[in-house]
């Protein structure tokens, strides 16, 4: 059976995580690895439809969520989870139910800047907060507690969705959470490896001016978050 793990992806709304997430997933899963994404929207509406959006719902909600991860995650799934989760201390509770447990986890800091997310505005969630027809936007008039030590740091803005997919995926096969799934062939973004008290380090991935020729062709697109219900964030203050 393969190796299980929770991969969770932390950052603002409109960050770009979901779109990672699942960009990762359909790669995974065409090489035949069992994938599961924790869409944020569908953890509110079918778990977590009694809670609103004060600091204890918020930790309420990451800890369904992390608690269905980690049961996925002991039986072999690839737990992939695109959720803001705005507060370190229900971050840290969450990745020790994974060490008591004994599975994997690793946290991913989708650090894309609020100025790059207000102008994707995937939701237009800044758009109603600027108008004054929203509060409690994380990041923006709610607090979002930056990872300090997260196992990976993407920034997404000036890249690809597959490079930012392609940097998580070096995460997990550096900590052997990996899977049985072959290889994908073709070049991979380098991850410049930083010191991490969790040991492994956090690969930061960089955009090195003068590694490799310049690409041709049309610029990346932004990175949105789709989602099968219309983005990860969930549709007022973003998820949990």
């Amino acid at each position: 059976m393969s190796t299980g793990a929770t991969v969770w992806l932390t950052g603002l709304p409109s960050a770009g995580k979901t779109t990672i997430a699942t960009a990762l997933a359909e790669e995974l899963r065409e090489e035949g690895r069992r994938v599961e994404v924790l869409d944020g929207d569908e953890i509110r509406e079918f778990l977590s439809a009694g809670l609103g959006f004060s600091r204890e719902d918020r930790h309420t909600n990451v800890q369904r969520i992390g608690f269905v991860a980690e049961l996925l995650a002991s039986h072999g799934v690839l737990v992939l989870v695109p959720v803001i989760a705005p507060y370190a201390d229900s971050r840290e509770a969450v990745r020790k139910r994974h060490q008591q447990q004994g599975t994997g986890y690793v946290e991913v800091h989708v650090a894309t800047p609020v100025d790059v997310c207000s102008v994707r505005d995937v939701k237009g969630l800044y758009a109603k907060q600027a108008a004054g027809e929203l509060t409690g936007l994380t990041g923006v008039d709610d607090p979002y507690e930056v990872p300090e030590d997260p196992d990976l740091r993407i920034e997404t803005q000036g890249r690809t969705v597959q490079q930012s997919a392609a940097a998580v995926r070096a995460l997990l096969v550096e900590r052997g959470l990996a899977g049985d799934a072959p290889a994908a062939t073709g070049p991979r973004p380098t991850a410049i490896s930083e010191p991490s008290r969790r040991g492994g380090g956090e690969a930061r991935e960089r955009g090195q001016a003068g590694d490799a020729p310049a690409a041709t062709g049309p610029r990346p697109t932004a990175i949105s978050e789709p989602s099968r219900r219309g983005g990860g964030e969930a549709r007022e203050r973003g998820t949990a």
